[in-house]
């Protein structure tokens, strides 16, 4: 009796000490909310860094693959060694979020400009499929429809684009209209003109790697029909509501009609749907289900079809909200944050560094900043989505918003890209930041208010006027011997507005160029405490 009573203590003894030696691995464990695969599309701060700095901002460990397996401005990404390490790492996750153009191309650059045979392509979406079993985790996967630019440059399209994107992109819509509605003589006579006169082995080239890509999309379809995804999101690059990204996404939708939109979408833009994925893998972790109410600026608001998209904001904007696993509602008062959409009045929508884009508020604007401030000192939550202009803020609407004291006010601020990419960002960071504390939250909005207005409006404009003065406009696509006064320019042009305002005075930050050029800036914070 005595020795089975010395034996059960220490058995005892043994338990405890056990526990006391993984306690320690347990808690820094327990330190975070859940842990998520992160596969970008490339590392450019909107698809890989800002992503990561929210969802880590709101408690959550994100693991992410080496970036020498990342595309960047001067490399393809590796999608054999991006699949190793997946398979190795995935595992010690909750949930992943994973771009399959990473997986399969090399990134969104290369998705566009790559020289793989369907037989490779289609053995890389197997192993997706693949992935479920060695995987039993959900699975949140993002691709894209090959875009249709009117125009493009810079190395991110095949190099015949620059000269001849134009007339593409023309045969391109008509061969959606002829799809739709049917061709006027006129416009059978001009398409048939466009491709005589177009160079063939190039129209070839262009049109054989989009029926390639949308072959790999409708597979991923396939795919997610017979659920080895979890959900999966199909994103339009850059397109117009005529063209050859709108026909194909037509397709494959009338392909997938028997699919849910709670497990497959196809929405616009791309950049922003690595954070809509990861905030919709959170709200399913928890089993919420926020609840957005979308208010927009008087003039055209819902019916603005923006730049670069096929869809009305009206359209787009519920659609988005869906992907992150929100809800749209028509009742403010129910809502958990507000989406205040900030839209061009007549519906036209330029590029920030128009002349128009003055620091000046029109009456239109200091009516809609005056309903804004009626939910912010009530306490409403709301994030804000500046999509008066693309790619950057509106000066005038944003000037008199933040001398009026309401950045303060602010859940979240977004103006970046295209008013799809914007959108897609402002819905995430209103549902997230419930979870990121005051000090953290201040921090991303500077992040993206430096970016978003204080560059993207200001002082890539002077670094153009300036690179067009010294006859070095190539440079806006790749910085060469002008980096150094561009940065230094830019530095100061941010700086300088930092100081004007009192949300930002105090912040200290350094703005970079990630891909030498002066489309996307990083920029980061010098002294955290601020």
């Amino acid at each position: 009796m005595r020795f089975k009573f010395y034996k059960a203590m220490l058995k005892i003894l043994f338990a405890a000490l056990c526990t006391f030696l993984i306690v320690p691995g347990v808690q820094a464990k327990e330190k975070y909310k859940g842990t998520f695969i992160y596969i970008p599309l490339d590392d450019r701060p909107v698809t890989y860094s800002y992503p990561v700095k929210n969802l880590q901002a709101a408690g959550y460990e994100i693991l992410t693959p080496p970036e020498k397996y990342l595309a960047s401005a001067d490399r393809t990404g590796d999608p054999d060694k991006l699949w190793q390490w997946l398979v190795e790492n995935a595992p010690d996750a909750d949930a992943a979020v994973i771009s399959s153009d990473a997986l399969i191309y090399g990134g969104l650059v290369a998705s566009r400009t790559h020289f793989f045979d369907e037989t490779t392509l289609q053995a890389r979406v197997q192993r997706l499929e693949m992935l479920r079993e060695r995987l039993p985790m959900p699975l949140y996967v993002y691709s894209t429809l090959m875009r249709t630019p009117r125009a493009s440059y810079g190395n991110v399209e095949p190099p015949y684009y620059s000269k001849i994107g134009p007339a593409i992109f023309r045969y391109s819509e008509l061969l959606d209209k002829e799809d739709t509605t049917g061709l006027t003589l006129r416009e059978s006579l001009a398409k048939q003109a466009i491709k005589n006169n177009l160079p063939q082995a190039d129209l070839n080239d262009w049109l054989q790697r989009r029926l390639k890509n949308y072959h790999v999309n409708k597979s991923l379809t396939e795919l997610t029909a017979k659920y080895r995804f979890h959900y999966l999101a199909i994103g339009k690059d850059d397109n117009a509501p005529l063209s050859a990204t709108h026909m194909e996404a037509r397709y494959i939708k009338r392909d997938a009609f028997a699919l849910s939109d709670q497990i497959f979408q196809i929405i616009p833009g791309v950049d922003q749907l690595g954070m809509l994925l990861l905030t919709r893998a959170v709200n399913e972790k928890n089993r919420e289900h926020p609840l957005v109410y979308t208010y927009y600026a008087e003039g055209t608001g819902r019916t603005t079809i923006p730049q670069y998209s096929d869809s009305t904001l009206g359209e787009s904007v519920p659609e988005q909200i869906l992907v992150a696993d929100a809800r749209p509602t028509v009742n403010a008062a129910e809502a958990d944050f507000i989406l205040a959409v900030n839209t061009p009045k007549d519906g036209v929508m330029m590029d920030s560094t128009a002349p128009s884009n003055q620091f000046f508020a029109s009456p239109r604007d200091k009516k809609y900043i005056g309903e804004l401030e009626k939910f912010l000192n009530s306490g409403t939550r709301v994030s804000l989505a500046d999509v008066t202009y693309s790619n950057g803020a509106d000066n005038g609407f944003m000037n008199e918003f933040a001398n009026r004291g309401n950045l303060e006010k602010l859940t979240a601020y977004n103006g970046w890209n295209t008013a799809d990419n914007t959108i897609g960002f402002a819905i995430a960071q209103g549902i997230l930041a419930p979870q990121i504390s005051a000090e953290d939250n201040a921090l991303l909005m500077r992040l993206r208010l430096v970016d978003d207005w204080f560059y993207q409006s200001n002082a890539r404009r002077d670094a153009t006027d300036f690179l067009e003065r010294n006859g070095s406009s190539e440079e806006v696509y790749k910085l060469g011997s002008s980096k150094k006064h561009v940065s230094a320019l830019a530095q100061d042009v941010c700086d300088e507005l930092a100081r004007k305002y009192h949300f930002t005075e105090d912040f200290k930050f350094k703005v970079g160029f990630p891909w030498d050029r002066l489309f996307e800036i990083s920029v980061t914070p010098t002294d955290r405490k601020k």
